[in-house]
């Protein structure tokens, strides 16, 4: 069974920051590529950032400049530092990643946390 487990979220003020970790767990043998999407209410699920396997990173047009994404392949966590945080970030924040599962590709995601940005 794999697992992926988000931290990190919470209530900020414009302007501020936050750093989000997810950490895969469980029988598999290689992770592909990284990703975090979020879903405001009312709206779709979107993609945030991904990082491939070799560190080459994609972001939304959206959070360039004020979001990085990074991984830490020793520790299976991937991270989100968010900065310059305003309030149309709030959403609930989704961690994702492909994994190698008993030689068969898996889709993995994690529960959510949420991110509120409000004065």
């Amino acid at each position: 069974q794999v697992q992926l487990v988000e931290s990190g979220g919470g209530l900020v003020q414009p302007g501020e920051s936050l750093r989000l970790s997810c950490a895969a767990s469980g029988s598999f043998s290689r992770i592909f590529n990284m990703a975090w999407y979020r879903q405001a209410p009312g709206k779709q699920r979107e993609l945030v950032a991904l990082i491939t396997s070799f560190g080459i990173t994609n972001y939304a047009d959206s959070v360039k400049g004020r979001f990085t994404i990074s991984r830490d392949n020793a520790k299976n966590t991937v991270y989100l530092q968010m900065n310059t945080l305003k309030p149309e970030d709030t959403a609930d924040y989704y961690c994702n990643a492909g994994l190698l599962v008993d030689g068969t590709p898996l889709n993995a995601w994690g529960q959510g946390t949420l991110v509120t940005v409000s004065t």
